[in-house]
């Protein structure tokens, strides 16, 4: 591998800096095309939360892996990525989720990860500010939370993209080993990755959705809460394709704020917010935690997230285009598995045995008699 070797990563959030990574540590002069602002789009607009997912195997392995890539990469990350490790913890409202807690904790511990079913009494030990009528919950020890902006401005600093060097244009095209932009420009390299997020669909026709979500924030309540908190009912509806849902997710920042969701909205593409929506999702928090009353709410947001079909992600070569490869469709576990994804891309380019089966994530699954060619 020499340093005259080229990538072009188009998209500039935390997947498109985790590619441009992995792959300057592979050897490649990396260069980044995007038009907006770095970690402006949906990496600016999730929680940092990144966790341990294990409702289909390909889900757990990619979260798996990434969550310990992360946990390794702490230690040189600056302090200004924020990075703590106060654990999940999973809410069960009724006999059947704490019988689902119960089944992801073995599932959990078969696999390896640090887990604890809790009691209603421990539960509140752990968080008082819970409503005192949930019947128990799965704590996960050391998931993790970020600043993913930071971590995104990170990542491209340690792959060699600066601010000032970043090609400030939006790609209207990606064919094999180029890139056009709106000016008409071709930017050549050995390796293309599209991981523009739901604008990857018109840059090589992949079959993505847009899910809009809504967060909210309220003013500091120190101490308040000190884990990521996200009721079990959370997996059905991250998996639901129904056209709206909502569940409780709260997460403690660094000043105290808490940072409360979540919504999922198909194919709404507009970024205003949406009253009903935000009302149903503060109706189900205070179930949750009735404090959430009596606070202040500072400011609210959306994000756009790219859906895939199946709800796994696109990760690796475009079928049919030579130096193309993918890296898109992580729906809401974007910054969760960003470093599994930027390795696996990395893995791909030099055919190398990946540390994750790539398998569940190949673009082939939707696209027939398709062949990936190889770089």
């Amino acid at each position: 591998m020499t340093r005259s070797q080229s990538a072009i990563i188009v998209g500039g959030g935390v997947i498109g800096a985790a590619c441009a990574f992995y792959l300057h540590r592979a050897g490649f002069a990396v260069r980044l095309v995007e038009s907006g602002s770095i970690a402006g789009g949906t990496t600016a607009a999730g929680m940092g939360h990144v966790v341990v997912i294990d409702s289909t195997p390909g889900e757990f392995a990619l979260t798996l892996r990434s969550r310990a890539l992360w946990t390794e990469l702490a230690g040189e990350m600056p302090p200004r990525c924020q990075f703590r490790t106060p654990g999940t913890l999973w809410l069960a409202k009724d006999q059947s989720e704490l019988e689902e807690a119960e089944r992801k904790h073995s599932r959990l511990k078969h696999a390896g990860v640090n887990s604890e079913v809790v009691s209603p009494a421990r539960l509140l030990q752990l968080e008082p500010q819970l409503a005192h009528d949930l019947v128990g919950g799965l704590l996960v020890h050391n998931d993790c939370i970020l600043d993913a902006e930071f971590a995104t401005h990170w990542m491209l600093e340690q792959a060699g993209v600066s601010v000032g060097s970043v090609v400030r244009e939006r790609a209207t095209a990606i064919a094999t080993r180029n890139v056009t932009l709106a000016s008409g420009t071709k930017l050549e390299a050995d390796v293309v990755v599209n991981a523009a997020g739901l604008w990857a669909r018109s840059l090589t026709s992949l079959p993505l959705r847009a899910r809009k979500g809504h967060l909210t924030l309220t003013q500091p309540c120190p101490g308040a809460v000190s884990h990521q908190l996200v009721e079990l009912g959370y997996i059905k509806t991250a998996h639901d394709h129904s056209l709206e849902s909502v569940a409780f997710n709260l997460q403690p920042r660094v000043n105290g704020q808490l940072l409360v969701g979540s919504s999922r909205q198909f194919d709404v593409e507009t970024p205003h917010l949406d009253g009903h929506i935000m009302a149903r999702m503060l109706a189900r928090a205070r179930e949750f935690m009735p404090l959430l009353s009596s606070v202040t709410f500072e400011s609210s947001w959306t994000g756009l997230r790219a859906a895939s079909p199946d709800g796994l992600p696109m990760i690796g070569a475009v079928p049919q285009m030579p130096g193309v490869f993918a890296a898109c469709g992580h729906e809401g576990l974007g910054v969760t598995t960003a470093l599994a994804t930027g390795e696996l891309i990395a893995a791909h380019v030099n055919n190398s045995v990946p540390a994750v089966n790539p398998a569940p994530y190949s673009l082939s699954r939707f696209i027939p008699n398709a062949q990936e060619k190889p770089r």
